[in-house]
């Protein structure tokens, strides 16, 4: 079993996943049947590919590397792939009519898809036809948080690519939702609410825009307000940064943080400061807002923990294995005996 550990920045002390944590990694993954029922092994490429995590990771670390940004970017992708059609590397198809998952609108705005890309034709040439795109993708989604100094996950792998990509498909949870909608969403996956609440702390990377808090901050409920789940002094700033036909600015997620993997999310959705509406429902909930008072009283004590285990909840989403699917030449196109 491979052990990762967080790549530390000069002069920060080096820090790995315990044994203990990978202990409760192994016990979660046999509760979820993977080496029986789904088929997904940590070791699964070891005879056929056995260079392929590192071939991903150091792509992937080039990308990052000159692009730090990238890492939320990946993470996001990776995130959108599983909720669709599960984690099958649906999300990476191209259709010529732009009717695939990646041309829907919440699609429109995904990155990253030439760190895939890279990563995928650097193991087409080392051992071609082995290594599924949904695998990839999952890789380059952990090894971009680690690019930035975030936490690290071991990856069971033996994904299957999916067939089909369907824009009419695509129903993500929303920036929008309340609490109700949104522990539904993760429920309907397979995942808790305390999935919900510690993947939201994806968010500490993340970088939105203007236009997806314009109603928030300036016509609520119709009437030329504002919504008051929201410290007004943080509305004030998000105006001076935001005018009223500003729909473009980019507006960080974790405001002076965003370059930085930690708990300060939490910190920031405790002080009423989350930018979504999603962010602010999880205040809403006695579970998810128990875990937002416990990150902030203890500095984030367990998220590293927590947001792995979570990472490797996602990864078993409806996933394909066995003889279902393929494994694709290409990311962006299904193999030519295939039909989408």
């Amino acid at each position: 079993m491979d052990v990762f550990i967080k790549r530390p920045k000069k002069g920060e002390r080096e820090r790995v996943m315990t044994i203990k944590n990978l202990l409760v990694l192994v016990v979660l993954m046999r509760v979820l049947g993977v080496s029986v029922s789904q088929n997904l092994d940590l070791n699964f490429y070891k005879n056929r590919c056995p260079d392929a995590e590192a071939i991903v990771r150091r792509i992937t670390d080039q990308y990052v590397s000159h692009q730090p940004s990238l890492a939320a970017a990946l993470l996001r992708l990776h995130f959108h792939d599983c909720f669709v059609r599960g984690c099958d590397g649906s999300v990476l198809l191209k259709s010529p009519n732009k009717d695939a998952e990646r041309d829907a609108l919440p699609s429109l705005s995904l990155r990253g898809y030439q760190v895939v890309d890279a990563a995928k034709t650097a193991l087409e040439k080392k051992c071609p036809g082995v290594v599924s795109c949904a695998d990839v993708l999952a890789l380059v989604a952990r090894d971009a948080v680690l690019a930035i100094n975030g936490p690290g996950w071991a990856v069971p792998l033996g994904r299957r690519d999916g067939r089909i990509s369907r824009k009419s498909e695509v129903s993500l949870p929303s920036p929008f939702a309340g609490i109700a909608a949104l522990k539904q969403n993760f429920s309907d996956k397979g995942l808790t609410s305390k999935d919900l609440v510690v993947l939201s702390a994806g968010h500490t990377i993340g970088i939105s825009n203007c236009g997806l808090i314009n109603r928030r901050i300036y016509n609520f409920t119709g009437k030329g307000d504002f919504d008051t789940s929201m410290k007004p002094s943080y509305v004030r700033e998000l105006k001076r940064r935001c005018k009223p036909t500003d729909f473009t600015s980019s507006i960080e997620m974790d405001p002076g943080n965003v370059k930085t993997f930690d708990s300060n999310y939490f910190n920031v959705v405790a002080q009423r400061k989350g930018l979504f509406s999603s962010d602010s429902a999880l205040l809403d909930d006695p579970e998810t807002k128990s875990y937002i008072d416990t990150q902030v009283a203890s500095a984030g004590s367990s998220f590293n923990e927590d947001f792995s285990e979570s990472m490797v909840n996602l990864g078993f989403v409806e996933i394909l294995t066995g003889n279902k699917g393929e494994i694709r030449k290409r990311c962006s196109s299904v193999n030519k005996d295939s039909s989408v």
